[in-house]
């Protein structure tokens, strides 16, 4: 148990370590997520906290009601069928004397939405978009030395307003930011890296130092790059007499022998600036940071760092099933690690800017990241609300706010995320030019389009030509702050919009689920940058990637399982996932893995020979990990694997060796009869043995494994620890068609946070104790409070050997 544990343990306490040291030369930033109440519904005098006898809970943020349910029909497929609503939060502290002069303000990271806030009573402000961040200036409204009330409004009663499930409220983290009246934030640094090479780097750093003061103020400003192994390489220092308002500062440097971040080592330097005043440091702020180049080319793709690389992508939304959107950093760790193991380099994050610190482990775990800001822009989309294409959708969403919001929004999304390395392409959007959702033009009338709503031409939608016309204000807006990355989306509609100029606008054009145009696009447009922007499983979409040198890069149709986007109930969340919910990989991954990953690995799954079934060909997930069947089936075996050769054993009797490169579709096959027992496969390179994997025929159901990701966390913290949870027989054999219903009991100072099994069906309660597995698993999340001592975790099923954890703090 513990070699399995102590890798992601130790990259958990590594990235944990690395936030701690960050957040503490952030002078004033203090995070605001305890001591919150809550209340669902509307409620009157809520800005002063509402009336006597208004029941409140409290909560820990981030917090999403939506997930917790109840699942219903009478909601949308498009959200998960679940409820969105009304909801209220505050929170009172006690602002401190010594606070009084200073600049205050509250920093939200995300609301979900129509978030309106109040401090004291008094109005701050309203933010339609629920995925950006905003903060707001409380320092003219606060009681210094007293008592001080938030208070916000989250809006969702528009619960059809998305064509995936978003969540509901404060989601996200909230920070306390104090500053002296002279003071850098955050978002008004800018570091980039104009020339990168192996011996040498430039950098520079753009930044506004604000005056809140009546008259100017003498500081010193002072920066220091500080290089992966705590060495300093860049110091300097500028004295500045700072007038009212903002003032523009830029440091240049070149460095020697640069470590360059890249996706195999994401090498990443500190950013530290620093006001002075009278010799003592008033403010500071400090990031991480990355040098690194990129380039894209229109006959050759992909540059990093002057090579050349092919993205291996996959699209993810921001849920963690049973956690909803208030997904805790270490869930996404996990996550982001499975992916990584799988041979994924590079992220879509679709199609919403997501949660600050998931930029941060990109960073940090070396992924390629596509950030996306809108999945709609002036005109409505269908959300589907009784299942996927069925009925009349809804048109609710951003599409309301966008005249008014927009720019603020993207320039929010560039801002926030542009010092990060991972990041190299910003989207403007996704599937705008989706024919006839809602946008339409003649040319839909021929041609093959792949992707329409309706069929050809409708001339009473809103002409395409207006998508050209606000993609231009987006790009402008785009590179008004950063001209470093190029500015994508991602098209629906290619032959649709080839006629009204809107790819012509972009530096890089994504493709979604159009390979057939990539070679006539090419040749047709051969300056324009084409990649997959969004693609299917199937391993052809692959292949004009990797036989192409022009087409850079593709992104799976997802990288994980999601909630909403779903069929007619009972079905509430979209399977299209190479992992699941709960963070189990599929078959579809191994798949992946087999010619995405160096890593050799082998990987066996098992179907029925049909009559009349082609049985090289494998169509996706309808194999299992499964040696269970009736005697005498006949069944077809398949191994995923990237290994040269492949060994299948029956009981310890080899059934063959098969090579890879002449199997069809490269996956080794065996016809085998069944017989109980264990079912092996070797795989080799060059006649050496790299890689095993078995599979074996389980009895009865008799006791549970419980595995936890990590058992010590440290006081005063809250950590999370992630239990896999499996059903196995009494020789340890993993039961696959187990279904039991499993319930969770905690002794000790720590929370369940949720149970996760991957079901896309389940309407079974979040936040209860008990679940049922899905193939025999399931996954706990457990919440620990920070209190030193022993916090003892038993799991219990009926009729089966339980299972106890002890996760130590200290």
């Amino acid at each position: 148990m513990r070699t399995k544990i102590l890798p992601l343990f130790c990259l958990l306490l590594s990235l944990v370590i690395t936030d701690r040291l960050q957040a503490q030369q952030n002078k004033g930033s203090l995070l605001f997520d305890d001591g919150w109440l809550f209340h669902k519904g509307d409620i009157s005098n809520g800005e002063n906290g509402g009336t006597k006898g208004t029941q409140w809970r409290s909560v820990q943020l981030p917090h999403d009601w939506s997930i917790e349910g109840p699942f219903s029909d009478e909601w949308a497929s498009a959200t998960a069928y679940l409820p969105g609503g009304i909801g209220w939060y505050k929170k009172s502290f006690t602002a401190p004397v010594g606070w009084r002069g200073k600049k205050v303000f509250i920093s939200f990271d995300g609301v979900y939405k129509n978030s309106e806030v109040w401090i004291n009573g008094h109005y701050l402000g309203k933010r339609p978009n629920g995925f950006v961040p905003f903060e707001y200036n409380l320092s003219q409204y606060l009681n210094f030395g007293k008592k001080n009330l938030i208070a916000v409004k989250a809006d969702h009663s528009e619960f059809a307003d998305s064509r995936w499930y978003t969540g509901s409220g404060i989601y996200r983290d909230v920070y306390l930011v104090v500053k002296n009246p002279v003071y850098v934030q955050p978002f008004d640094i800018a570091f980039s890296t104009p020339k990168v090479s192996a011996k040498s780097a430039s950098i520079k750093v753009n930044l506004d130092v604000t005056n809140a003061n009546a008259t100017s103020s003498r500081v010193t400003l002072k920066m220091l790059l500080v290089d992966p192994k705590g060495k300093v390489v860049v110091q300097e220092e500028q004295n500045l007499s700072t007038k009212p308002g903002s003032n523009a500062v830029q440091f240049q440097h070149s460095i020697s022998d640069p470590q360059l971040w890249s996706v195999d080592n994401p090498n990443l330097y500190r950013l530290q600036v620093s006001v002075i005043q009278n010799g003592k440091v008033i403010d500071g702020e400090s990031q991480s940071v990355g040098i690194r180049s990129i380039h894209f080319d229109a006959d050759k793709g992909f540059f990093l760092n002057g090579e050349n690389l092919k993205l291996k992508g996959v699209c993810i939304h921001d849920d963690a099933g049973a956690l909803g959107v208030a997904v805790p950093r270490e869930v996404w760790i996990r996550r982001l690690k499975i992916l990584k193991e799988g041979g994924v380099n590079a992220l879509r994050l679709s199609h919403n800017p997501h949660a600050a610190y998931l930029y941060d482990l990109c960073d940090q775990m070396g992924f390629l990241v596509m950030d996306e800001a809108f999945d709609e822009w002036a005109m409505g989309k269908n959300k589907w609300v009784k299942g996927w294409n069925v009925g009349t959708p809804s048109k609710d969403g951003y599409h309301e706010a966008f005249k008014e919001w927009a720019h603020r929004d993207l320039e929010a999304m560039i801002k926030r995320d542009r010092n990060h390395p991972s990041i190299i392409l910003w989207s403007i959007g996704n599937e705008i030019d989706y024919p006839n959702d809602p946008y339409s033009h003649p040319v839909l009338d021929s041609g093959k389009n792949p992707q329409i709503y309706g069929r050809g031409y409708s001339a009473k939608n809103p002409p395409a030509s207006d998508i050209t016309v606000i993609a231009k204000d987006l790009v402008k807006t785009v590179k008004a702050i950063d001209t470093t990355r190029p500015v994508t989306a991602a098209l629906a509609g290619v032959v649709m919009s080839n006629q009204v100029g809107y790819p012509e606008v972009l530096d890089v054009v994504g493709y979604n689920y159009q390979e057939y145009r990539y070679k006539e696009d090419h040749q047709k447009y051969p300056n324009r940058i084409i990649y997959g922007s969004e693609n299917g499983m199937a391993r052809q979409a692959w292949d004009v990637v990797d036989t192409n040198k022009y087409i850079f890069g593709q992104f799976l149709w997802t990288g994980i399982d999601y909630l909403g986007e779903a069929g007619r109930w009972p079905q509430r969340s979209n399977g299209a996932g190479l992992i699941d919910l709960a963070g189990f990989q599929k078959p579809e991954y191994y798949y992946r893995q087999s010619f995405w990953a160096t890593k050799p690995m082998a990987y066996l799954g098992v179907k029925k020979i049909t009559e009349g079934q082609d049985n090289g060909i494998w169509s996706h997930r309808n194999v299992q990990p499964l040696w269970n069947w009736p005697d005498g089936s006949k069944l077809r075996v398949e191994c995923f694997t990237n290994c040269k050769e492949a060994e299948l054993f029956l009981n310890g009797k080899s059934l063959g060796k098969v090579l890879r490169h002449t199997s069809t579709a490269h996956i080794p096959g065996w016809n085998v009869d069944y017989q109980a027992g264990e079912l092996s496969v070797k795989g080799y390179n060059d006649g050496k043995l790299v890689a095993n994997y078995a599979i074996k025929t389980f009895g009865e159901a008799a006791l549970i494994q419980a595995v936890p990701d990590q058992t010590n966390f440290l006081r005063s913290e809250k950590g999370v620890c992630q239990v896999e949870l499996q059903i196995a027989d009494q020789d340890g054999a993993p039961v696959y068609s187990a279904e039991n219903d499993m319930s969770v009991n905690i002794s000790g100072d720590a929370e369940l946070l949720g149970l996760e099994s991957g079901s896309t069906t389940s309407h079974e309660d979040y936040k209860a104790n008990h679940r049922q597995v899905l193939h025999g698993k399931l996954i706990a999340y457990i919440q620990t409070n920070g209190k030193p001592g022993n916090i003892i975790i038993h799991f219990t099923s009926p009729n089966l050997k339980p299972a106890s954890i002890t996760l130590i703090v200290k």
